[in-house]
This record gives C-alpha cells, structure tokens and sequence, in this order.
C-alpha cells in the first residue's frame, strides 16, 4: 500500500521537528556541561585563593605567639592547610564531589582558625603599641624575602644546620682494662687490653651507609696509643694519629659499638681520654682514671 504524498510531507515533518528537537536538547545540554565547568572552575579558584589567605594568616598569628603549646598547635593548622591546598591543586575541576569536600575542610578550618584567635587574643592581650611592631617586623620580613640576596643567606645558613642535625652523636661512653682472663684488671700493670664501648644516637637526618669511626686513646702524659705513627686521619686541615679504626654500617637507628686496644707498651696509673671522630668531626669524648 502505497503513502500519499501529503502523509510523506507529515512525516518528514514531525521527524524533522524531533530531529530539531534533539539538537536543541543537545545544544542546551552542552552549554549546561560548559557552563557547570566554568562555574566549577572559579569554585576551584576562589577556594584556592582562600587556602592561601588562610595559610598567610598561619604566618600572621606566629609572629603574635609567646605561647609553645600554641604556637605547636598553629604550625599543624597551617601544615594541614597547606596539604589542602596542595590536594586542590591537584583535583579536577569537574570533580564536584572532591571540592565539596575540600569545601567543607575549609568551613572547619575556619572556624578553627576563630577559635585559635580568640585564644591568642585571652593569652596575650596585645597592646597598640605591641602590633605596631609586629607590623614592622612583618614588613621587614617581607621586604627581606624580596631580596635575593637575603634569601641566598638564610638557605646557607640552613643548610649549615641541616649538616649540624646530620652529624652522628655519641653517648654512654665507656672504657674498661681488662687482664688476660678477661676479668677486670685491679692495676694497670695488669691491664693486656682496654675495652671501650658508646653508644651512636639514632638520627634519622644522617645519612645512612658505611662509615668509618676514628678512637684515640690519649694516655697521661697527653701521648697517643697508636700501633704506627704513619696511622693518622684529617681533621681540621691537620693529620691526627689514632689508636682505633672502626668501620660500621649505620642506619639511622642507635647503634652500640665496642672496640678494642691491645695493650703492648707499658702504661702507668693516672687520666686517659677517649676521643671518637666521624665524617672529620670530634662525635664523642670522656675521661678515665686508673689510679692503680
């Protein structure tokens, strides 16, 4: 059964008006998306912008902090907010559901940060005259921040304590003579060996790996045992003999070491000074008096 022509003409119409349709919906859809985007996108910005006032205003409050167990408090508010920041710079900007909730982090955040305020303001009570200070010492600051020269400094500086933190430390320690059994020898006379003990502290800034430890073991009459004269390591632009050489693995954890001196010389009662060096540096030493 054959269409007519005016039930063609309909039917291309009413598709027409539904394709029509679609692409209207298409469009509207479209646009909605770019615009919810946008709208996403400054959402984005403005919660930015409001993470890094916050962690200024961290900064801020410091300066007016005599208080350690406040101050303590302001640096974990301020670290958290800067690890915020940093997981909002990382988040999408079409991902709603992520920045509703570092939305709601910040809500928090902000009332921590009243809190905090109020807190400081009972605490410290500052004067006029107090905040004026203040005021120039963060001017000052910031002008000093500006200038690369002064920034150059202040990373020498800090690289110079980091060396400080990274050095090994030394501690319990301790010297005994021993006669051949092994037993505690009463005099020195009867001394055939010298057992010294410390302890390296834990230090996670040090660097981990083989080191070398110097013992110099100074006798009363400020001489050192050494088996060799030619047995020497630098420290301070000088050769010093030692009397010791220990090689440990280090780790970062605490370590007891325990060397050993074979006694072949004659010795006399009186003072001897155990000195231990490491990486060129003085890490340990004490004083030991056999009166026998």
């Amino acid at each position: 059964m054959k269409k007519s022509p005016k039930t063609l003409i309909i039917l291309i119409a009413i598709l027409s008006i539904i394709m029509l349709a679609f692409i209207f919906l298409f469009v509207f859809e479209k646009k909605t998306n770019i615009e919810l985007v946008e709208s996403f996108e400054l959402e984005k910005e403005d919660l930015e912008n409001e993470y890094t006032s916050f962690a200024k205003q961290y900064d801020e409050l410091q300066l007016t902090v005599s208080n350690d167990s406040l101050a303590e408090l302001l640096e974990k508010e301020q670290t958290k907010t800067q690890r915020l920041l940093e997981e909002l710079r990382t988040v999408k900007s079409s991902n709603a559901l992520e920045i509703r909730r570092l939305k709601k982090e910040l809500s928090t955040l902000r009332k921590v940060m009243v809190s905090y305020i109020n807190q400081i303001d009972s605490l410290n009570r500052l004067t006029q005259q107090q905040k004026e200070i203040i005021a120039e010492v963060t001017k000052k600051y910031d002008t000093a921040t500006r200038q690369v020269s002064s920034l150059s400094q202040e990373k020498k500086k800090l690289n110079q304590r980091v060396s400080l933190a990274a050095q090994l430390d030394v501690t319990n320690l301790w010297m005994e003579a021993k006669n051949r059994r092994g037993k505690e020898a009463k005099k020195m006379k009867d001394a055939t060996k010298f057992h010294i003990g410390f302890t390296i502290v834990k230090n996670i800034t040090a660097e981990t790996g083989d080191r070398t430890l110097y013992v110099r073991i100074t006798k009363p009459d400020q001489t050192v045992l050494t088996k060799d004269q030619s047995l020497t390591f630098k420290y301070e632009n000088r050769e010093l003999p030692y009397s010791i050489k220990k090689y440990i693995e280090y780790d970062g954890e605490e370590q007891k070491i325990v060397v050993y001196w074979d006694i072949e010389e004659f010795l006399y009662p009186g003072s001897y000074r155990v000195d231990i060096f490491a990486d060129g540096t003085l890490i340990g030493s004490s004083s030991f008096n056999f009166d026998k």
